[in-house]
């Protein structure tokens, strides 16, 4: 169950070196910011990155830089390929994060140019449009369920434990089919919200599983975020006026102690022992 430079605490960005000019009478040498601020189109390179990395995002050649990198994404979704624009229509862009903080996380995009710049304190006051991003917020967590269940159920003991029931089945009745273990319910691995400091301009809703299994969960910040009451549950709004998460710089939910989501041990600021605790803890969560 995110995109350019999103969730990236360095400035991204290359060096120009100063122009030198050529010996009379031979080419200049190519210089590839001239090329790029150039009116002419530049040939097209003939190395093409391969199309899951987030260095060959097409966002990432776009007007739509840094912040407003989410707006890529909901002004020409048929541009993107499908491992990164999930499914969308004119209300939508669901897309796959492009830095994402779990093994699944997904976002979903509205496209109502009223709101898609708000923030979402301001844009959910709407309770028709919020009634609407709750419903496709549900319909994405059965979507993240769905695909924990197709990546992990063959290390999961009690999926195990109902498909080996289902293949000892002589028969196909209705009464043997009602005594079958229930398997995982994989819909109690995803969360979802939003950030009461978005780190995109453009406004978003995450749906994620709950691992925080991710080379990119890089640092302190990055898992409080998703582990805090910095992430609201959109199924909370509207909230209350008195509510202590309109707060979030009086609560410091980024400087909180670090807290394994799984087993509750406290890890302080201690972020590196806490991601390899974490993957620990993600092999232990796909064998439940």
């Amino acid at each position: 169950m995110t995109q350019p430079a999103q969730n990236q605490d360095a400035t991204t960005g290359e060096e120009i070196a100063s122009t030198k000019v050529p010996p009379k009478g031979t080419l200049p040498e190519r210089n590839a910011f001239s090329d790029l601020m150039s009116p002419k189109k530049p040939p097209p390179s003939k190395k093409v990155p391969p199309l899951d990395t987030p260095h060959s995002d097409p966002a990432r050649t776009t007007t739509f830089l840094g912040r407003d990198g989410l707006g890529a994404y909901i002004a020409s979704p048929a541009s993107f390929p499908t491992s990164r624009v999930i499914y969308h229509d004119e209300k939508w862009v669901v897309i796959n994060d492009l830095f994402p903080k779990s093994s699944v996380h997904i976002l979903l995009l509205p496209r109502d140019a009223s709101k898609q710049l708000l923030h979402p304190f301001e844009a959910f006051r709407d309770l028709d449009f919020l009634k609407d991003v709750q419903a496709e917020v549900q319909k994405l967590r059965r979507l993240a369920a769905k695909e924990l269940h197709r990546r992990y159920s063959k290390y999961s003991a009690l999926d195990q434990k109902r498909q080996k029931a289902i293949d000892a089945l002589d028969g196909d009745s209705d009464g043997e089919s009602r005594h079958l273990p229930i398997g995982r319910d994989w819909s109690q691995s995803v969360i979802s919200g939003i950030h009461v400091g978005p780190s995109m301009n453009h406004l978003h809703i995450h749906i994620l599983s709950v691992d925080r299994h991710s080379e990119c969960m890089k640092h302190k910040k990055h898992y409080n975020s998703f582990s805090t009451p910095f992430l609201i549950d959109v199924e909370d709004f509207p909230l209350d006026r008195q509510d202590r998460r309109r707060h979030p710089s009086k609560e410091r939910y980024m400087e909180r102690d670090l807290k394994c989501w799984r087993c509750g041990k406290v890890f302080g600021n201690k972020f590196s022992r806490l991601k390899e605790h974490l993957d620990e803890e993600f092999e232990e969560w796909k064998r439940e």
